[in-house]
């Protein structure tokens, strides 16, 4: 497969659809774009190969299903090079939901999905604060989601 591959204002149209309801079937996308159901199919099988769609997913509201308490959480290591095995051990948490490696003050920034506080402290001190090659952790609370959306791919660069 071309990685080389540079999409197109139609493959944008085809994501910025799919990203508003990943359900949309493709021959109602290329009623839409004016297009064969064909060209539809084929160029999400390029987007696919290529990783730029990796599978597909809806969006759930924790709170409605008893997760209320959601933390961003700074995670300090006592080494760099025990990142590997601090994810592989962080990725057996069902609590941490995202993980990323980042510059700045942090080694790690997680975020983390709990039902209560309770719980969230407990994950915090009996299962992260015990992993020996964690320094120290800061957690931030979080109290409201106000923007939660994805990239307007519509946009040319």
């Amino acid at each position: 497969m071309d990685s080389n591959y540079e999409i197109d204002s139609v493959d944008r149209q085809i994501l910025d659809i799919l990203q508003r309801d990943a359900r949309t079937p493709y021959l109602e996308i290329a009623r839409k774009l004016i297009v064969s159901g064909g060209t539809v199919h084929q160029r999400m099988d390029r987007l696919k190969k290529l990783g730029i769609v990796q599978g597909s997913k809806i969006e759930l509201d924790y709170s409605k299903l008893g997760y209320d308490v959601t933390v961003m959480l700074g995670l300090h290591l006592k080494s760099a090079k025990e990142l590997p095995k601090v994810i592989d051990r962080l990725k057996k948490f069902d609590e941490v939901v995202e993980a990323y490696y980042t510059t700045g003050s942090f080694a790690l920034f997680l975020k983390v999905q709990t039902r209560t506080i309770q719980e969230y402290h407990t994950f915090l001190v009996e299962k992260l604060q015990s992993l020996g090659e964690v320094q120290s952790t800061e957690s931030f609370i979080c109290l409201d989601k106000m923007i939660n959306r994805d990239i307007n791919i519509k946009k040319e660069r």
